[in-house]
This record gives structure tokens, C-alpha cells and sequence, in this order.
């Protein structure tokens, strides 16, 4: 009889009676989609990447969850949405837009393994054709699905070749802790304050402080069932790499803050309440290596990479506008400089660390159903989700396709707003998910292409 592996505490926790959270990854086709080659691709690569994708979740007697190993039907994982020929590319963007929403909104049935395929064979104004995994966060975290994902895919150029990938100095090391053990006395003690401190804010925010309701967070109960948006974004890694010198910060540094310098003049655009009180929850890769491995290292199992889901997250404050017209404010550069400053700030304590183990412990005494509900909490208790993947430097190929565009977006959660980033082939792509009906997801998308402008602008301003 084969062995059923047990299922993670967090992908308990992410597939749970409170949470049921997804990742969509959207290949955008330079060439028309031909999926005649979706089984075969599927069968002899996708599936053997990791027994998951095979597997359903159950639960044994005692109530303790494990991947049970189930025999795939793949017709039943692949969709190929039928629409009307002929029509315009705005009339394509609009129905892909309306599919993705819908399949964001839509629950993976738990008799099946956690994942979909969908395959979008009409034009858009991004794409020849357009290829969608559904892929259950149970499954994995982003960098696990992305190395997954990686597995299928090669270079388009020279398939013999690996791909390499940028450095973006995002923080996905705890180099902090490393650091820990030659600081100084008065960096020690700072690094002791800020642990208490940030930990003990983390646990208010999890369980009775909510951020305050503004135009980017509705608070409703449900929201994570009401459909969504997803707008994208695109810039330039070398103008991005220009306000990081200029500066002299991290491209984390310059990426955060155009965030929260767009988040808020979306906000003050929206509401007569100024520097509201916000909150973005920041996700962190706590594994020590510098960039993806093998799936095949990744799935050992004392691998220095482990495969599943390796993360935490930071409580950041969104900045607030020194002006109460931010339009009007004399230095946008301001939001860089303090998302730097808070970042760094954080990462010197060990809150991350401790977090983690709070949730062990909250699942060994009251169980993974409950921790479930802390998580739940935490996030419907903040405004948004930021989070962030590196991709390849080179043009990638499926089947033969070359890939034009690469995004993703997390789905699922209590959030009104979540913001995911991808660097691909030069270029940083920002997916916006925003909640249909209360966010505007084309004002949201122009107040951070403004925010970009203005701080890109300022930097090229700064004599050297």
C-alpha cells in the first residue's frame, strides 16, 4: 500500500472551511494557442513534476489531513472557453477579462487534484492566445508553483540552455538572523526592540485592530467571494534600476514605494479622509538560497530548497503623504525613502520568526481550523497583500509558444486589494486585483503609472 504523505499546517490552513486560497499564472502567446500537444505536455511532464498534482486532500480517522494519491482524468483539469469568432480585440480583452474573474471567484472542487488548466485561444491586445493555471496555494507557495511552472517551459531562443534569473535584492533571505550574530550591543538591543515591537503589533492586527475603512478596503463580510478585477501593469527594469541608484536603494526599495505612493494618491483621489490608516502585509520567501532550484532538488527531502509553502509576512504601514494634496506634494521620492526605512527596520527583528512559530504553536493547541481563522483574520483585518516572484531574463517557450507576457495574481483572500510582481524578459509586471464594483481599476492602475512618472522624474532631478 502506498504511503500518503501528510498534508503541510499551511496548506491545511489554505484549504480550510475559512480559506480557500489560489494562484493564477497567465502566459500571454506570441503565436495562437494550438493545444493538441495540452495532454501529452501534461501527462509526461506537468503531472511527474510532484506527486500533488496527483493527489487529492482527505482526511483520515483521527481527522489529520494527507495527499491521497487519485488517478488523473485530465479532461476533467483542461477548459477551452468557446466564444464567438470574429470579433474585435476589445471585445476578446473584455471576455478574457470577465473569464479570469469568474475562475478566480470559483472554488476547485476537492474530489480532483488542486489545479486547471484554462486556454484562451482568441487574441488580446497582450497576446495571441492566453494560457491560465489554476493552481490550489495547498499545493505550494509561489516559489514553489513557479519553479513548477518553470519545469514545463524553456528557453525559446536555445532550449539546451538554461534560463538565468535577475538578482532584484527582494527580500527572500533571512539574512537578518545571519546578521544577528555580529552585531554591536546598540544594534542588538535595536534589533531586540524592533522584535518586540513588531511582533506584538503583528498580534494586534491579527486579532482586534483593523485598518481603517478607505476607498481600497471595504471590510464587508465575504469578500473574498465577490468577483474580482485584474489589471496589469508594465515597467521598464533599467528605469527602475535608475531610481534604485540614484537613491542608492533596492529595487524592493523603489517597487514598494511607487506602490504606496500610487496606493495613496488613489486614496486622497477617492476620499476626503487623508492618510487614513492602512496596512499592506508583505510576503516573505524565508528560504536561505539566492534562486530557484530543480523541482527534483526541490522535492528531496532534506533539500536546502524545500518544495511547499516557505514564507511569512511583515505588517508595513503604508506611508503617510507629508501633504494633504498629494498631487501637490513636493517630494514624491518621500514613499521610496520611508517604504526603505520600514523594510529595513523590519527585516532586523525576528517578528517573521516568531510569527511562524506563534502559528505552530496556535495548530498544536487548538488545531489547523482554527489557526486557519487567526490567518483569516489577519488578513481581513489589513488592506493588502503584496507579493513578489522573480522570472527568467530570457524569452520562454510552451509547447513551442513563445511567451510573450508572464503575470500572476493570488486569489481567495479577504481582501479588497492585492498586488503581485513579476519580473520577466527586462520588464516588472504589477497584477492588480482589485474588488469588483468598489475599487477603479483603471484609476488605480493611472495612480500608480503616475506615481512611477513622478518618482522616476524626481530621481533623474537629483544632481549626482
Amino acid at each position: 500500500m502506498e504511503l500518503e504523505e501528510p498534508v503541510s499546517p499551511t496548506g491545511q490552513y489554505f484549504n480550510s472551511s475559512v480559506l480557500s486560497v489560489c494562484v493564477l499564472a497567465v502566459l500571454e502567446s506570441e503565436i495562437p494557442v494550438d493545444d493538441s500537444s495540452t495532454m501529452s505536455l501534461l501527462q509526461d511532464v506537468f503531472l511527474p513534476i510532484n506527486p500533488r498534482f496527483s493527489s487529492i486532500m482527505v482526511s483520515d480517522k483521527n481527522g489529520v489531513k494527507k495527499w491521497k494519491k487519485f488517478d488523473v482524468k485530465l479532461e476533467d483539469h483542461v477548459h477551452v472557453p468557446i466564444f464567438p469568432s470574429g470579433l474585435s480585440l476589445k471585445c476578446y480583452d473584455d471576455y478574457l477579462n470577465e473569464y479570469l474573474s469568474r475562475i478566480a471567484k470559483e472554488n476547485l472542487p476537492q474530489s480532483r487534484p488542486l489545479w486547471e488548466i484554462h486556454i484562451f485561444k482568441y487574441p488580446s491586445k497582450n497576446a495571441a492566445g492566453t494560457v491560465v493555471f489554476k493552481l490550489h496555494h495547498a499545493l505550494g507557495d509561489g516559489f514553489s508553483l513557479m519553479g513548477a511552472l518553470l519545469s514545463c517551459l524553456q528557453r525559446a531562443d536555445n532550449p539546451s540552455l538554461p534560463l538565468t534569473f535577475p538578482t532584484l535584492q527582494w527580500p527572500s533571505k533571512m539574512d537578518s538572523q545571519k546578521e544577528n550574530f555580529f552585531l554591536g550591543v546598540p544594534r542588538f538591543l535595536s534589533s531586540a526592540c524592533n522584535t518586540v515591537s513588531d511582533f506584538g503589533w503583528s498580534l494586534l492586527k491579527s486579532s482586534c485592530v483593523e485598518d481603517d475603512r478607505t476607498p481600497i478596503r471595504s471590510a464587508d463580510p465575504g469578500v473574498e467571494f465577490k468577483p474580482v478585477t485584474i489589471t496589469t501593469i508594465t515597467f521598464s527594469l533599467d528605469h527602475i534600476n535608475q531610481i534604485k541608484t540614484k537613491l542608492g536603494v533596492t529595487l524592493n526599495d523603489v517597487i514598494t514605494g511607487i506602490i504606496f505612493f500610487g496606493t495613496r494618491l488613489y486614496m486622497q483621489s477617492s476620499s476626503k479622509k487623508n492618510n487614513a490608516h492602512s496596512t499592506a502585509l508583505v510576503l516573505l520567501n524565508t528560504r536561505n538560497i539566492g534562486g530557484y532550484k530543480s523541482v527534483k532538488e526541490m522535492v528531496k527531502p532534506d533539500a536546502e530548497s524545500p518544495w511547499g509553502n516557505q514564507f511569512g509576512f511583515l505588517h508595513v504601514s503604508i506611508p503617510e503623504s507629508s501633504s494633504t494634496d498629494a498631487d501637490q506634494s513636493p517630494d514624491p521620492l518621500e514613499f521610496v525613502l520611508k517604504a526603505q526605512k520600514i523594510i529595513k527596520r523590519k527585516r532586523s527583528s525576528l517578528a517573521v520568526k516568531l510569527t511562524g512559530r506563534l502559528l505552530e504553536a496556535l495548530r498544536k493547541f487548538i488545531g489547523p481550523e482554527a489557526t486557519a481563522r487567526y490567518i483569516h483574520t489577519t488578513l481581513k483585518n489589513s488592506s493588502m497583500t503584496i507579493s513578489n516572484l522573480i522570472g527568467p531574463v530570457e524569452q520562454m517557450a510552451l509547447s513551442d509558444h513563445p511567451i510573450k507576457g508572464l503575470y500572476f495574481m493570488v486569489v481567495g483572500v479577504p481582501q479588497s486589494l492585492t498586488i503581485t510582481m513579476l519580473s520577466y524578459m527586462g520588464k516588472m509586471r504589477i497584477a492588480v486585483g482589485t474588488e469588483k464594483g468598489f475599487i477603479e481599476p483603471q484609476k488605480f492602475q493611472g495612480c500608480i503609472e503616475n506615481a512611477f512618472e513622478r518618482i522616476l522624474k524626481a530621481a533623474h532631478e537629483i544632481h549626482t
